[in-house]
């Protein structure tokens, strides 16, 4: 008597792309029609653009991590880990557990969702002195960081140290970078009026960036309101230059300037997952390279999607790629669930096709811009529409009334200053987050599932 066992789908990352499909098949397939496993190192998804909020302190960590097991059709299997390599010639997909167990998941269809990783390049010191903001612990970590820059120089009696405390670098003028600067200078501009013995006019924020206009794709005016809008608040712009040389209390920019700090704060863009390396499948840029319905070329049941796929987009043409957008992600989650669905049932699958609705740019307060399906808006107006994006794009309702709730107590009662000193005694540099040596090469992973193959006969 034969066993008949379900097509096992496996979900490699829970960020939007990764959290967005696993909802769906669950949604959509019956119980009995297949097994659902994520595999992700948390039990959360992180919703990432109100990462500067949790720096800022204008928002919670809890309120921006949306626990994935609060879905009422839950069901997914998940594994605690991260994927490590993907063997598509026998379909199995290499994970190490948080524990640092190595396994092997098998599978019959892959979704590839691993996201991006902190874009970094061979600067003397970057990765041993630069913080990043690619995660919640980054995040909560760099708060305390700030503040206890505040607390040190009100403290010392060495005016070299005070100014090296009070002077803070931010590397990449995209929308992560230039959000980063403007809710951190507000913090530590409210901040210093606690600090009667520090003059406010040795607090001095860097924003630098390689391109030569900030943020370009919001367009030449709006870019322009926004660097007004940062000049005013005394954060100093320099385009054109990047890091030369990073040092724990220095850093020497291209332009032969050299800033005493303690606090280089790195968002110079993403690349994807080191994972998609381990496959040797073609690439464009870093990103698997697949066709308009998500589907590898040449592999039955392998999808990729989101940050770590370059996913033709349909709707520019041209040979155009969707960006790594939170936007397109959401979209291309619901389209793969999709299918992978058809697939399994033997039905037609659709290319992946949406028209971009715009950008949005919170600086914190009243301040904002915003292009919404192509409507230039600056200020409360466009605060509104930033916030009232991200509070409908927040995926439970918990969410939404903890980050309306934090928005609501931030603008009664202002910021608070307060360290938690969870991680004072350890390390939290782009070194200590960015585990990319924990990936296998193509020959390892081969090498590893024919053994394990091995063992089991």
């Amino acid at each position: 008597m034969k066993t008949v066992t379900r097509p096992r789908i496996l979900v490699v990352g829970a960020g939007f792309a990764g959290v967005e499909c696993v909802r769906r098949l669950e949604r959509r397939l019956a119980p009995d029609e297949a097994d659902l496993t994520l595999v992700t190192p948390l039990s959360y998804q992180l919703y990432l653009p109100l990462l500067p909020q949790v720096a800022s302190g204008v928002l919670t960590p809890q309120s921006v991590a949306l626990s994935l097991r609060r879905s009422e059709k839950y069901r997914t299997r998940i594994i605690p880990g991260g994927a490590i390599g993907v063997d598509l010639r026998s379909k199995v997909c290499v994970v190490r557990t948080i524990t640092d167990e190595i396994v092997n998941q098998p599978y019959d269809y892959i979704v590839l969702a691993p996201g991006s990783i902190t874009r970094t390049f061979d600067i003397p010191g970057l990765t041993d002195h630069a913080f990043g903001m690619k995660t919640l612990a980054e995040a909560a970590y760099l708060r305390d960081h700030v503040i206890s820059q505040l607390d040190l120089a009100d403290a010392s009696h060495d005016p070299a140290e005070r100014a090296s405390r009070l002077q803070f670098v931010v590397v990449g003028g995209g929308y992560a970078g230039t959000e980063t600067a403007a809710c951190l200078q507000r913090l530590t501009h409210a901040a210093v009026k606690r600090y009667p013995r520090l003059d406010p006019g040795l607090i001095k924020w860097h924003l630098i960036d390689i391109a030569p206009k900030l943020m370009p794709e919001l367009g030449e005016k709006l870019g322009r309101s926004a660097q007004e809008v940062l000049t005013r608040r005394g954060i100093e712009i320099s385009l054109g230059v990047s890091i030369a040389k990073a040092g724990p209390e220095e850093v020497t920019f291209t332009d032969g300037r050299v800033v005493p700090t303690r606090t280089l704060i790195w968002t110079a863009g993403v690349v994807a997952s080191p994972l998609i390396a381990t496959l040797g499948a073609e690439t464009v840029k870093g990103r698997l390279a697949v066709n308009a319905d998500m589907c590898l070329p040449g592999h039955d049941g392998v999808f990729a999607l989101g940050d770590a796929a370059a996913v033709p987009d349909e709707a520019k043409g041209g040979g155009a790629v969707c960006p790594p957008t939170a936007q397109h992600a959401l979209r291309q989650g619901r389209q793969v669930a999709d299918n992978v669905i058809a697939a399994l049932r033997n039905q037609p699958m659709r290319p992946y096709r949406h028209k971009d609705l715009g950008l949005v740019v919170d600086l914190g307060g009243t301040d904002a811009v915003s292009k919404p399906l192509g409507l230039e808006l600056r200020g409360l107006p466009a605060q509104a529409v930033a916030r009232g994006y991200h509070f409908a794009a927040l995926r439970t309702n918990v969410a939404k009334a903890r980050v309306a709730t934090n928005w609501l107590l931030n603008a009664v009662a202002g910021d608070d200053f307060v360290r938690t000193g969870f991680q004072a005694r350890r390390p939290a540099k782009l070194h200590d987050f960015e585990y990319t040596n924990a990936y296998l090469t193509p020959e390892q992973v081969r090498a590893h599932v024919e053994e394990a193959g091995r063992a089991v006969r």
